[in-house]
């Protein structure tokens, strides 16, 4: 807010009206509404909000930030967010409540799942502690992708600056990539805070956010359940056997989470930006028109476009997350089959899921990223034909080890995936077979081959061919007889 005001009883100026007055002059950007640019530049339209911002970028604009985002202020901005429309505390009793949930559905998967039962602690959030619990994986999120991003403009703008704007620039690089950080930040917090209001759970979005910690947000929870004719008490124990699954997962395939985060660095590496799309748009602004300015901002020109690998990386990143929730959506439906209201839930979720919420389609604007199952009705379809052809056991050995798991292919058709890898690996053991028996010299030479008598080989042995010797076995015909594969032709004395 502005603390001189021209008239004492002139009402305070937003922070950003008076920025824009002092570079426009008195009318403004050419008599752009604030409240309507901060909305095109997905910033709160509060005064009172924006002046906190502008606070936190001023105290930020002059300190290096570490790394491309200015991480205190993504989270600051996060919990900001997350305080808005009430953030109450925990009270003792929901902790008792959530405390419960989780260890009655502990025991509910216990005959579902061959995961056994882990070790951590149950949790109840508030919203601004689910914020300071997830920050960290928020940060390993974004950061590559924000790397990415900034690696790319930086470049772009190298390139396409004239040397002597080069040499003007001096220290002001280092003052853009302050603000570009700090930004980023903003943003980020905004998106993360936002999420806030919508998760019930540490892994709602099927990714291990919070690490190994068990946690439901009894606000969330309550306000999921708005609406729906179903007990409280039922909601909680229904979301509370999906978080306890997805710790179970999560700690059993210890390499799932580097495989899921390893999807997204996969696809930061390949970010560049489309300089000349962001220059065709912006000669056809109108600075006086703040809904141009959003269209052009919400149509994705600054964006950066997809490659092939990209693509790719998203593929396999949407396929692990389908995976993930349909082994959860699978293994939740039968330990929760006595619960009356379980088949309604579990649809609702599927729906939540596959569609996304308001603030995951911020998150996407933000990184261009999607964290949405959309196939988890073929992957629980997978998942259920694995359990009633391989048995619960069976199932779960899946995920043993990435090479293992079905692909996006096998989720066009559930039925054929174990087809599909009996011969998958009958073909590996071919190779293998195939491999062991060059190594210990069981090929037969060309000239073997051709069925050419030999005599004795170099070694001294008797050479492997079938058609010499009485019959006996002595010419190497035995060991195929014996059906263990081996031909004679090892250059060792025959077996009698």
């Amino acid at each position: 807010m502005s603390s001189n005001p021209s008239d004492p009883g002139e009402t305070p100026q937003d922070p950003l009206s008076e920025m824009l007055a002092r570079l426009f002059g008195g009318a403004g950007a050419g008599g752009m509404d604030p409240q309507e640019l901060a909305k095109a530049a997905g910033l709160p339209s509060d005064p009172n909000a924006m002046a906190m911002i502008f606070q936190q970028v001023q105290a930020m604009f002059s300190a290096p930030s570490d790394g491309p985002v200015n991480w205190q202020l993504a989270r600051d901005n996060a919990r900001r967010v997350a305080a808005t429309d009430s953030d109450p505390s925990v009270l003792p009793a929901q902790s008792r409540e959530v405390d419960e949930a989780l260890h009655v559905a502990q025991l509910w998967l216990d005959p579902v799942t061959d995961f056994a039962s882990t070790s951590a602690l149950g949790r109840a959030w508030s919203r601004a502690e689910w914020v300071e619990a997830t920050m960290d994986s928020w940060k390993r999120l974004t950061e590559p992708v924000a790397v990415s991003i900034s690696q790319a403009l930086s470049n772009a703008i190298s390139t396409q600056m004239p040397e002597e704007m080069k040499s003007m620039m001096g220290g002001a690089s280092s003052m853009l990539a302050n603000m570009g950080g700090a930004m980023f930040g903003i943003q980020l917090g905004q998106a993360v805070g936002a999420l806030s209001k919508e998760v019930v759970s540490s892994t709602d979005i099927g990714l291990p956010l919070a690490g190994g910690t068990m946690a439901l947000l009894p606000a969330n929870v309550a306000k999921f359940g708005e609406g729906l004719d179903v007990p409280e008490t039922e909601i909680r124990l229904y979301l509370a056997v999906r978080e306890a699954a997805h710790a179970r997962l999560f700690t059993h395939a210890p390499w799932l989470a580097s495989h899921l985060f390893g999807a997204i660095e996969s696809y930061a590496r390949g970010i560049h930006i489309d300089m000349s799309k962001i220059e065709e748009v912006a000669r056809d602004l109108d600075p006086s028109n703040p809904e141009s300015i959003q269209e052009a901002l919400s149509g994705g020109v600054f964006q950066p476009e997809r490659t092939a690998a990209q693509d790719a990386a998203l593929e396999r990143l949407e396929t692990a997350l389908a995976l993930v929730e349909g082994w959860v959506d699978e293994v939740t439906a039968a330990a929760t089959a006595n619960l009356p209201s379980a088949g309604a839930l579990r649809e609702m979720i599927r729906r939540r899921r596959a569609s996304g919420g308001p603030a995951e389609h911020t998150f996407s604007s933000l990184v261009g990223l999607e964290l949405r199952p959309r196939r988890l009705r073929d992957a629980a379809a997978l998942w259920s034909q694995l359990r009633e052809e391989r048995g619960i056991e069976g199932r779960d050995a899946v995920w043993e080890h990435p090479d293992l798991m079905p692909t996006s292919k096998d989720l066009d058709d559930p039925q054929g995936f174990s087809k599909r890898r009996e011969l998958l690996d009958a073909s590996d053991s071919d190779v293998d077979a195939a491999l062991e028996r060059l190594l210990n010299g069981g090929f037969d030479t060309p000239e073997s081959d051709a069925g050419e008598p030999e005599g004795n080989d170099d070694s001294g042995g008797p050479a492997g061919n079938p058609d010499s010797g009485n019959g006996s076995g002595e010419g190497g015909g035995s060991g195929d007889a014996d059906g263990d594969g081996s031909s004679g032709g090892k250059g060792g004395p025959p077996r009698s």
